[in-house]
């Protein structure tokens, strides 16, 4: 769990020219997806508990959600609870549950004048009470909120949805309401907690790993995927920036083959 932190800092001049010169070179991805690995690594290389990192995590979500929105990334889907995290040492684990009672507390009301709407995905019956409420209020708060939306994933698992969804469908036809042939790729989708979202274009990872640990598993099958060696408390803007200008060189065919320019053409 990162702590949530979205009060606005001044955006410099430099930053600004960074930013105008990124929207004008390129596509800006519609929705990102971020897997934040390594906050208590980070922690325990400088010699303090694994809590330690997740509280200077906060910072880095502060700055990432500020810039997406100033870019006008549309979604932002962060990857702050899975359902294995249930595993941890369980000081750990109530460590997190504190961090998110307090931070969205702090945060609702700057979400809110940033233009922010919250949303969750995840198995939120699993969490203590104070958690849930502090939730619904922060995303009953954001709910008519046009700008960036940001999306928590909790206690998430891609099996878990794809699970949930096959469920659903499965009921559908049980009940005679619904032909099993005539289940397709769309019908899956949109029995999927992330229904209301885009797939996302770009999925970053920090900390190195090179899996996606049971993150929006059916959702990523088209999605251009960035990993970095940093921690994430040290992924700020400026790694974003490179993760965006990666995305934006990448020749993205979904399968088919790439379409010839027409210079290509005459050539």
């Amino acid at each position: 769990m990162k702590e949530l932190s979205l009060t606005k800092t001044k955006q410099t001049d430099l930053d600004k020219k960074r930013q105008k010169t990124l929207i004008e070179s390129g596509v800006i991805p519609e929705h990102i997806a971020i897997i934040m690995d390594g906050n208590g690594r980070w922690a325990q290389s400088k010699g303090n508990i694994r809590l330690f990192g997740h509280k200077v995590g906060v910072d880095s979500v502060r700055d990432i959600t500020e810039a997406c929105a100033q870019l006008g990334v549309q979604y932002l889907t962060l990857y702050a609870f899975s359902t294995e995290n249930w595993g941890r040492p369980s000081a750990e684990v109530r460590g997190l549950m504190r961090l998110l009672v307090s931070s969205l507390r702090k945060e609702a009301d700057n979400l809110h004048r940033n233009n922010i709407r919250l949303v969750t995905i995840g198995q939120m019956d699993r969490f203590p009470d104070d958690c849930i409420e502090e939730l619904d209020e922060a995303i009953r708060l954001t709910e008519n909120n046009t700008g960036l939306q940001l999306c928590l994933a909790l206690s998430y698992s891609g099996r878990w949805d794809i699970t949930e969804a096959v469920k659903k469908i499965a009921t559908h036809v049980q009940e005679g309401r619904l032909a099993p042939n005539l289940i397709n790729d769309q019908m899956i989708s949109d029995h999927l907690s992330t229904a209301e979202i885009p797939d996302p274009d770009l999925i970053i990872r920090t900390s190195g790993e090179y899996r996606i640990s049971n993150f929006l598993l059916w959702q990523l099958a088209y999605s251009e995927l960035y990993i970095t060696k940093l921690y994430w408390p040290d992924f700020r803007r400026n790694e974003l920036y490179e993760a965006i200008q990666s995305f934006q060189k990448r020749d993205r065919r979904f399968g088919k083959v790439r379409k010839k320019n027409k210079d290509e053409i005459t050539q």
